[in-house]
């Protein structure tokens, strides 16, 4: 992807981003200043030294005297580089903490499409690795590039000072370096661009594949997974040596034009020997040192400039991927600014047309009604639109036509935090953290205390299990909680839902992926949490939902069948052939 924003434009705008740390700035700038004076005052103290203390006076003591003075002016200098270092990068990794917090927080509240069509590598790679370029914007960037062009000015006043003639000698080999870093400067854009776009590859392809590392090897794809894995690190390697091979090229170059300045000016001082007075060679003498320091000093802030073009250029493109998600409203999850609360009552989907993708609706002019303080178990096919109901009435999508509504109440005109409290899933795919049981059942809300966790795992049956665990409550569960079973997983996920006490409770295929055992625990659960509350089961294990109030058959986004168990059964339709296939076959 070409940079679509201007290069001016994106760096003022990371520059505003330090307005909440102008102290920091101050100090660093003030730094800056002071080491772009003291650095190019030594070759012209050293210079003055050789012609006053040398060559025309040769007096030892007032030479040391002047070399303790240039040697105090050393130890300063460190002392400012020190302060200057430290300042920008404290200053750098303020700025990037906000950043990255900034960007967090807005990929917190996009819509879940947003997930749908971008891999979790992408977005990790715009929070940890573009954040992380940005930071050397300011830290060995901005900063540096305006001490060393201070430090050019500083420089060449003092060679025009000392001997215009002189000067302009030394800078002509100048021009080429000018055109030389233009050439450099457009290849390492191009270098960048690509090794951008394949460290985002990199991140996605490692994350997606561990990720699923069991079903790897359980499909034995060990082998064309690492073959795949090659290519893209190839690719990822040539970008890195592409910027690689511009460096090779540009910083010889440049060493070898301050050779050729420094070569001119041995030159111009053999041919004006001859003749001279010794009173006219103690100043060449102190003249030629101080040139020679400064064209060194001269060329290296010039070879420097194109090293921290280079790291700005890298900012500037990972600062418009970090700024097109913070720019990015369309993903955003609105927040309503109606109703702030809601009574719960019957759930209406009223005329409601929902498709994944626009054009091809899952569930089209679809009403349907869910009673409150009662059991309704929707069962159908897979793609029937089961799932993509209880989506939609959590809001992870918005219908594009039609309304659903809670009590009566709209909740389009709810706001979602508002909504999330009334609301409880249990899902078939458990997501825990690699974090303790307790905080995996209360995810860090200090309102649930360690007796309303311990009353809801007795009621689910999970207690005594987890009092033998090391540590109990506080047992650290590892990665997506691999210390335990599937079955273990699926019931701390109802003793989370439990604890949070919802008003409608959701349970979509909450015992697809259970052992029997776990199963008959979560139904006489399930008989309890359900008891006056609106629930909804989402279920292909019929044996789950045989309690219901209502089942609800689901064909092609549409109910083809209601009623108790008993009555759909009685019907010989399409719940009773479902019915047959799961126990009478078996």
């Amino acid at each position: 992807m070409a940079l679509t924003s201007s290069f001016g434009s994106l760096l003022i705008r990371l520059f505003k981003e330090v307005k909440p740390y102008r102290g920091l700035l101050a100090i660093s700038l003030s730094a800056v200043l002071t080491l772009a004076i003291l650095g190019p005052l030594r070759p012209w103290l050293i210079g003055r030294a050789v012609d006053l203390y040398i060559i025309k006076s040769s007096n030892s003591h007032l030479l040391m005297v002047f070399l303790a003075w240039i040697f105090g002016l050393l130890i300063l200098e460190s002392l400012v580089i020190w302060v200057s270092s430290y300042f920008s990068n404290l200053l750098a990794q303020s700025v990037i903490r906000d950043l990255r917090l900034r960007v967090f927080n807005k990929i917190l509240h996009f819509k879940a499409s947003f997930f749908d069509n971008t891999p979790v590598g992408n977005s990790v790679t715009r929070i940890v690795s573009d954040v992380e370029a940005i930071s050397e914007v300011f830290s060995a960037g901005l900063m540096e590039i305006l001490g060393d062009l201070i430090t050019l000015f500083v420089i060449l006043g003092l060679m025009f000072y000392v001997d215009w003639k002189l000067t302009l000698l030394a800078l002509i080999p100048v021009p080429l370096l000018i055109f030389s870093t233009r050439i450099f400067a457009k290849a390492m854009k191009k270098s960048f661009q690509m090794e951008r776009t394949q460290v985002s590859r990199l991140n996605t392809y490692v994350q997606e594949h561990l990720m699923g590392i069991g079903l790897i090897q359980l499909f034995n794809r060990e082998q064309k997974t690492s073959l795949e894995f090659q290519e893209i690190n190839s690719k990822h390697r040539q970008a890195h040596i592409n910027a690689v091979w511009a460096n090779s090229i540009f910083f010889p170059v440049v060493e070898l034009l301050s050779s050729l300045s420094i070569g001119f000016l041995l030159v111009w001082g053999a041919l004006l020997v001859g003749g001279k007075s010794k009173t006219e060679l103690s100043q060449l003498y102190g003249t030629i040192i101080s040139f020679t320091l400064w064209i060194q000093q001269l060329y290296r802030p010039i070879r420097q400039l194109a090293d921290k073009f280079n790291i700005i250029q890298r900012g500037a493109v990972r600062a418009e991927r970090l700024f097109a998600i913070l720019d990015d409203d369309a993903n955003l999850e609105m927040e309503t600014n109606g109703s702030q609360e809601f009574h719960p009552g019957d759930i209406s989907f009223h005329q409601v047309t929902f498709g994944y993708n626009p054009e091809l609706p899952v569930i089209q002019d679809f009403s349907f009604t869910i009673e409150a303080s009662k059991m309704t178990a929707i069962v159908g096919a897979t793609g029937s639109g089961k799932t993509t109901l209880i989506s939609l009435l959590g809001r992870f999508y918005e219908p594009q036509q039609g309304q659903i509504s809670i009590g009566g109440v709209d909740i389009s005109s709810v706001s979602r935090a508002t909504l999330n409290r009334h609301l409880g899933f249990v899902l078939q795919d458990v997501f825990l953290f690699s974090d303790t049981i307790h905080n995996n059942i209360t995810l860090g809300n200090p309102a649930i205390g360690r007796e309303e966790v311990i009353q809801a795992a007795q009621q689910i049956g999970l207690h005594e299990f987890i009092e033998h665990l090391p540590n109990q409550y506080d047992y650290v569960i590892g990665e997506r909680g691999g210390a335990l079973s599937t079955g273990q997983r699926q019931l701390l996920a109802f003793i989370r839902v439990l604890v949070y006490k919802p008003t409608i409770l959701i349970l979509d295929e909450a015992t697809s992926s259970i052992d029997s055992e776990s199963e008959l625990l979560i139904q006489q659960a399930i008989s309890k949490v359900t008891k006056n509350r609106c629930s909804i089961v989402i279920a292909h294990r019929l044996s789950t939902i045989q309690r219901a109030d209502r089942i609800c058959v689901m064909d092609k986004g549409k109910i083809i069948e209601s009623g108790s168990h008993e009555a759909l059964l009685s019907q010989k339709g399409a719940y009773h052939e479902l019915f047959e296939k799961q126990f009478v076959t078996q």
